[in-house]
């Protein structure tokens, strides 16, 4: 049996805004969701923009309120953003932003932080050679790549993937897919994968939930909801594949 690292149960998010004449208007982004992930598992999540993909991602990375309940089994998960130029600090090196979360973390000597810096670096594809370089002197999937490193630096057992390679050209945006399962493999990852692609979801997970306007309305393995959607809005969703 698999072990469980991440359980949410009835998960709402709701955001409050102001409307006409400063009445307070409610917007329920997710409501009453409920899913697990397995060690070694890749779940994915599809729908349209604006159905609460990224919200649920938020939630679970302990980034805003919620209702419901969240267990996490291992460590803190960590988050692979949709554009990795804005999620990295345009100022310092490449090595500066890998070593960041050791620093913060404390545990760690400097001769520590810069192998395993190297060491991580390495492991998705890049060499020491990119250390002092900054964001803007690499290309888009190189930024990707060092985004993957900054997230596994701390050796967290689940990654949030929110729409990773979205904004990649399809040639890299497979070199970065065969990247995120061979770290996968190699380090018995698991991922929540967000993408609203769905050629992408069916190469890379291995069961997925369809949402719709905050609600899943259909989950299970790849093969079972491609194959055979039971909810209707699932079934048009999937016939544009």
């Amino acid at each position: 049996m698999s072990e469980i690292i991440v359980k949410v149960n009835n998960l709402s998010v709701a955001y409050e805004s102001s409307g006409l004449f400063g009445k307070k208007k409610i917007f329920q982004a997710v409501n009453d969701v409920s899913f697990h992930i397995d060690q070694g598992e890749i779940l994915g999540l599809v729908g349209e923009s604006g159905c609460g993909k990224t919200t649920i991602a938020r939630a679970v990375l302990g980034m805003i309120p919620y209702t419901g309940e969240i267990e996490h089994f291992t460590k803190r998960p960590q988050v692979v953003f949709q554009d990795p130029y804005s999620s990295l600090n345009p100022s310092k090196t490449i090595g500066w932003i890998i070593e960041e979360p050791l620093r913060i973390f404390g545990k760690y000597g400097h001769t520590e932080r810069k192998r395993r810096v190297a060491e991580m670096l390495e492991r998705v594809g890049l060499g020491t050679e990119h250390l002092r370089r900054k964001p803007s002197e690499l290309s888009g999937g190189q930024r990707q790549r060092v985004s993957i490193a900054v997230a596994l630096i701390q050796r967290p057992q689940l990654i949030i993937a929110d729409e990773p390679v979205s904004s990649l050209d399809v040639t890299i945006q497979a070199q970065i897919l065969d990247l995120l399962l061979e770290l996968q493999a190699e380090l018995r990852l698991s991922y929540l994968f967000i993408s609203h692609d769905l050629n992408v979801i069916y190469q890379i997970c291995d069961r997925v939930m369809v949402m719709k306007q905050g609600q899943i309305v259909e989950s299970g393995t790849i093969d079972e909801v491609f194959n055979n959607p039971k909810d209707e809005y699932a079934k048009k969703l999937l016939s544009a594949v």
